[in-house]
């Protein structure tokens, strides 16, 4: 199936999210690894969002979408859904400028970012066994109430939060070869492909996901956005579904030049390596990047490359059976 021509300029939302969002946000460190670097005898380098506000990349469109947002439309609250990180991410940002703001979290999410959220003090609950069926709900809800449902990746202003990444990555390091994302709902990769191929025609963007929950693969690949049950991952930040008619599928479509898939094992690897090698705590989803890269290390051979750590909030439980 032919790809559909989108009219989103990522470049011109990511440098108005840039100017928006900039007193808010943490520039995160882009790190060389040695380890990785030698291993696929090129260089490597992490982009360690995993030390970004909240605890993740998704704090960078949850507030450029909140502050994108008139008064109005503040002073009446905001709504939204999420696996764990966006809310965070979305809760941090309510408490920060002073309004209020409700999240609702699939039943299955994660005992860390649950008992997060609720430390954090924003109005929590819980609906719903997988993302898509939340944020249906979350959506609803907000409409009935007349207040602003902040997607967690189906929006422009998200996007264009989480294309400041790719920003970021241009300003630190001058030549880049490839870039391994973690890929959920599309938002991260859409708006670092988006804005890094608008600058660096020659970069490779490559979708990393579990073989238990490929949905934007499988999705791309059917050439439209399909229903499949995901199977437990511990890349629990990227489990689910993608909403019906999201913008993000057209934009991976358009962007990612590859996807590389990896298993439960190799994520356990991924997250062991990075506390072991770089003394970094890191969650499933964040370490996909680095799954992928060790699985595929030989066609980087002499490449730059830049590996998206997206996000650090893992539960001890989970982390106790990995490091055992």
């Amino acid at each position: 199936m032919a790809k559909r021509k989108t009219l989103i300029n990522i470049k011109v939302e990511a440098r108005e999210a840039e100017e928006r969002i900039k007193e808010y946000i943490r520039e995160t460190p882009l790190e060389y690894s040695p380890y990785l670097s030698r291993m696929g005898k090129c260089s490597v380098f992490l982009k360690m969002e995993n030390m970004q506000v909240s605890g993740s990349f998704k704090f960078r469109g949850a507030a450029n979408k909140i502050l994108s947002l008139d008064k109005k439309s503040l002073k009446k609250g905001v709504v939204t859904a999420s696996s764990g990180n966006h809310g965070a991410a979305f809760s941090y940002m309510t408490r920060k400028i002073g309004i209020k703001g409700i999240v609702f979290l699939p039943e299955n999410a994660s005992q860390a970012k649950i008992d997060l959220l609720r430390a954090q003090g924003i109005d929590l609950r819980l609906h719903g066994k997988d993302c898509v069926e939340t944020e249906a709900f979350a959506r609803e809800m907000a409409r009935k109430d007349g207040k602003v449902y902040i997607p967690p990746y189906n929006d422009l202003k998200t996007i264009g939060g989480q294309a400041t990444v790719g920003i970021e990555i241009k300003r630190q390091l001058e030549k880049i070869d490839a870039v391994l994302v973690p890929v959920g709902g599309g938002s991260l990769i859409s708006g670092i492909g988006g804005y890094l191929k608008s600058i660096e025609k020659g970069v490779k963007i490559i979708g990393c996901q579990p073989l238990n929950s490929p949905v934007m693969y499988e999705s791309i690949k059917a050439g439209n956005i399909i229903e499949m049950k995901s199977k437990p991952t511990l890349s629990d930040g990227t489990v689910g579904g993608i909403e019906k008619g999201s913008i993000t599928f057209d934009l991976c479509r358009k962007y990612t030049d590859d996807f590389i898939l990896v298993s439960e094992d190799e994520i356990k690897e991924a997250i062991n390596f990075c506390i072991s090698k770089h003394h970094t705590l890191v969650e499933g989803a964040g370490a996909l990047s680095i799954a992928a890269f060790i699985k595929e290390k030989e066609i980087f051979f002499k490449k730059n490359v830049v590996l998206i750590i997206s996000g650090s909030k893992i539960s001890m439980e989970t982390l106790k059976q990995i490091l055992c």
